[in-house]
């Protein structure tokens, strides 16, 4: 689905292009659907693939699509609450799993109990 959705805006980029009617950066997304787990505990001071220190108390995500350092805003599709994330790690390595977040994103929308939530992730990309 994130191919097909960068194929599509790169589409539009030129055929707006074509027109003389882009603005400076055209402005993108990745949009995914599914399941959602969470980390916390055992990895709090590890090195993250950004490089950083993961810190469970932050609202940080892991991503096997996403690109490092961006942000994410994930929704909870049974709840509709949502929370803005910062990619800075690779995971999860669980077939069927879209993203892990960090144990405060997964207590702010709300999951963290039961541990896995369907969600719906969307990153902004310019340029």
């Amino acid at each position: 689905m994130c191919r097909e959705t960068l194929w599509a805006g790169a589409v539009l980029a030129v055929i707006t292009l074509g027109f003389g009617a882009a603005p400076a950066f055209a402005a993108r997304a990745i949009h995914e659907v599914g399941v959602a787990s969470w980390y916390g505990p055992g990895f709090q001071g590890h090195r993250t693939a950004s490089g950083a220190r993961f810190n469970m108390h932050e609202m940080t995500a892991a991503s096997r699509r996403l690109p490092l350092d961006h942000w994410a805003k994930v929704t909870d599709l049974a709840t509709k609450r949502s929370a803005w994330v910062w990619v800075n790690d690779r995971g999860p390595y669980i077939h069927g799993r879209i993203i892990d977040l960090s144990k405060a994103a997964a207590s702010r929308l709300g999951y963290r109990r039961q541990g896995l939530a369907e969600v719906a992730v969307e990153c902004p990309l310019i340029g």
